[in-house]
């Protein structure tokens, strides 16, 4: 028997463990002289009040619910995935291969055609230290995070080299052709003179994240994979015992877990640059760690958290442009959040067990 309900454990202590950082945060707000509740509401403001921070918000949200998805579904097999970052700068690479040398003669072939070329090179990416775990016996952890370093300086060499536009002193691939450019939400919500999420980013890829939290969620908990997956994750003996083979786990989670990742690339490279630029990623593959740990691992959970992030970026940004708050000073709000939830859960789930089990005890 469970010490706390399950509602507990998904509601109870991520709310908790935000509004803990919260208050924490405001402390730090009113120590330089900054007043809280304005800031909060200039956040609120400029994340939630018009269709254009919306746009900002969901187009954040939509890199996160990716990177939380990928490092989701490693979670389940106990595998601590923290490559997200290289394997989304990887499928940025498939995606620019995608468009730029297959002529496409509409968006959504271009982007059926970009979910393929994305996920395969985010999957190949994690291919690698998968192997390397399941064969050799390496950390994930070590070779994932090592594997960034590699992503990087080889996305750096193509777009020094064969993706580089002749003539342009700028690290960066051509624009992707007309057919390949993704509706934005002001493409597809604007009618007449009523002009919504103007030049905000959000685009097509938001429902295609959508869509993954649900085919996640079906292969997690309504497959025979999702079931071995699950069992390997909460006991390897016991699996093996039963006939799962930790290689075929341990390569099947990393490679859905990096194709993940790598379909980030849609929404930042297909959907919002419309090219393949240097540091696309934007630090989106290591708070996919965050969303994965506040969500608990479930996609609806990672859906939500992804859109506290989404809130937090946005509304960060708007919070760094208006007042003297400083932009670091935003990242530190950011790492307030990620700390409560991930690294200083038990300083929470404890105290709620002591008191749940108290509560059984009394009844009895």
């Amino acid at each position: 028997m469970d010490v706390m309900p399950k509602w507990a454990d998904v509601v109870l202590i991520p709310l908790i463990s935000i509004l803990l950082a919260a208050i924490l945060s405001a402390l730090v707000i009113l120590a330089i002289g900054e007043n809280p509740w304005e800031a909060l509401k200039l956040m609120v403001s400029g994340a939630l009040g018009s269709t254009y921070g919306w746009g900002y918000t969901l187009y954040y949200t939509t890199n996160f619910i990716f990177t939380g998805l990928a490092v989701a579904i490693a979670f389940h097999a106990r595998m601590f995935n923290i490559g997200g970052e290289g394997q989304a700068l990887l499928g940025g690479l498939g995606v620019a291969v995608v468009c730029l040398f297959i002529p496409w003669p509409h968006w959504t072939l271009a982007l059926l055609g970009c979910i393929i070329g994305a996920a395969l090179f985010g999957a190949a990416w994690a291919a690698i230290p998968a192997f390397l775990q399941a064969k050799r016996g390496s950390h994930i952890v070590i070779t994932t995070i090592m594997f960034n370093f590699i992503a990087a300086a080889l996305l750096n060499y193509f777009l020094i080299g064969a993706l580089k536009v002749p003539g342009s002193m700028e690290p960066a691939s051509a624009k992707f052709p007309e057919a390949t450019h993704l509706p934005s939400f002001q493409d597809m919500f604007s009618s007449g003179e009523a002009t919504l999420f103007r030049g905000a980013p959000a685009n097509v890829t938001f429902f295609v994240a959508l869509a993954a939290c649900v085919g996640l969620w079906a292969l997690i908990w309504r497959t025979r994979l999702g079931y071995e997956i699950r069992a390997f994750g909460n006991s390897e003996s016991a699996a093996k015992y039963a006939g799962i083979s930790p290689t075929k786990i341990i390569m099947v989670s990393m490679l859905i877990s990096g194709g993940l990742a790598g379909m980030m690339a849609i929404n930042n490279v297909q959907g919002e640059a419309e090219r393949l630029v240097l540091n696309a990623v934007e630090g989106a593959g290591f708070i996919g760690i965050a969303v994965a740990l506040m969500g608990r691992s479930h996609p609806f959970g990672v859906f939500l958290a992804a859109l506290l992030f989404g809130f937090l970026y946005q509304g960060g940004a708007e919070l760094a442009l208006w007042t003297s708050i400083p932009r670091e000073l935003i990242i530190v709000i950011q790492a307030l959040v990620i700390l409560f939830t991930g690294a200083l859960d038990n300083m929470v789930r404890m105290p709620l067990e002591r008191l749940f089990l108290s509560m059984r005890r009394a009844k009895q």
